[in-house]
């Protein structure tokens, strides 16, 4: 189905001054989970924990008849079980996958939807075949400009029924950097449920809204993709009435392993003083991540951590640490990450109405306990 855009609604409502989170909100943070912080430890993550975002219901499914079908301009349609694709020649991908809306709750003010706060990523190896080697086999048409991906789930979003789509510029779909996947495993066992089985998308350095779940149709068009999730959701606006910005690759992130141990309900975390090892992580889906920098003074001063060299995984996350010598008392502590475009995780909030790439540098306090006290 294909929806007039000017049938279609404003971007989502900003929260009043004093408004708290609501109950809808509330359901969509309990059906939806970001990746616990002290899981940043894992190279890999598992998939229990590993973020995941649904927009509408999780489909049921069954490998043994589900078909993708590969069409639109393309010389020679294509109609493929997953039998079918696996037996093309398999690629594995460590790829490190970010909601667009990661840190959406912290913005002020805040739009409303997912309350995300930065915990909305995760990194998995993830098996399939090349998009590019599909659409090569198809044969896509000389007036061919995107690719678009329809998935299996269905619903509602401000007044319009769709079923979730996506799309990418034929360059992209087609290009062997990143290398975009049809992935039908992920960490080397079946999809799960909730991240698409048998089927979807991954593309590398892309935000998630990009990697289409339980993808079952692929269509190459002659003309720019104009559907809802292309066209009103996923763009950067300042204002309800601009066109605004398309929202593509993942911009520059850090974060850190909360040191320490929490408190249960404020999750303030608490240290021994002496010297305390941070370590985290860091990304960018733009270009590689060349430094992190560690304050533990709210951000008024910066010291270079220690970066793992870069290694084969292009597109997953590095690992970095710093030694923190903790005194007794209150801290903020914070990382920030640079990349080789020159890019820096800022330290106000870059604001937009969608909430979208607010990669704001992380605030984690934490209580240097006194030993002669009693905290």
């Amino acid at each position: 189905m294909g929806p007039r855009l000017e049938d279609m609604s404003a971007p989502a409502r900003l929260a009043g001054p004093d408004e708290g989170i609501s109950a809808q909100e509330l359901a969509l943070a309990a059906r939806n989970h970001g990746l616990p912080l002290e899981a940043l430890r894992y190279e890999v993550t598992p998939p229990g924990l590993h973020y995941v975002l649904t927009h509408y219901d999780i489909p049921y499914a069954e490998e043994s008849d589900w078909r993708l079908v590969l069409g639109g301009r393309v010389r020679r349609p294509l109609l493929l079980g997953v039998d079918e694709l696996k037996a093309y020649p398999a690629v594995r991908q460590r790829v490190t996958m970010e909601c667009a809306g990661n840190g959406r709750a912290l913005l002020t003010p805040r739009p409303v939807s997912q309350p995300w706060l930065v915990e909305a990523v995760g990194t998995a190896e993830w098996t399939g075949v090349p998009l590019r080697v599909l659409l090569a086999e198809a044969g896509a048409g000389p007036d061919a400009v995107d690719v678009v991906f329809t998935g299996a789930d269905h619903g509602v979003e401000r007044g319009v029924e769709q079923d979730y789509q996506r799309a990418l510029p034929l360059d992209v779909a087609r290009g062997e950097e990143p290398e975009v996947l049809v992935a039908y495993a992920m960490n080397g066992a079946p999809l799960p449920p909730q991240h698409g089985y048998p089927l979807r998308l991954v593309v590398p350095g892309w935000y998630g809204m990009a990697h289409v779940k339980w993808l079952r149709e692929i269509t190459v068009t002659s003309a720019p993709f104009r559907g809802f999730q292309q066209a009103v959701a996923y763009r950067l606006r300042q204002d309800a009435a601009d066109e605004g910005e398309p929202v593509t690759r993942i911009a520059p992130r850090a974060l850190l392993v909360p040191p320490g141990f929490p408190d249960f309900m404020s999750r303030e975390r608490a240290v021994r003083p002496g010297a305390v090892t941070l370590t985290g992580r860091a990304w960018s889906g733009c270009a590689p991540v060349t430094g992190v920098e560690v304050s533990t003074d709210e951000g008024r001063t910066w010291h270079p951590a220690r970066l793992d060299p870069p290694d084969a995984h292009r597109w997953a996350w590095r690992a970095w640490r710093f030694t923190w010598t903790a005194a007794p008392g209150r801290h903020v502590l914070g990382a920030r990450a640079t990349d080789a475009d020159g890019c820096v995780q800022p330290v106000g909030q870059p604001w937009n109405r969608g909430g979208f790439m607010n990669n704001l540098v992380q605030r984690v306090p934490v209580l240097c306990l006194d030993p002669d006290g009693d905290g």
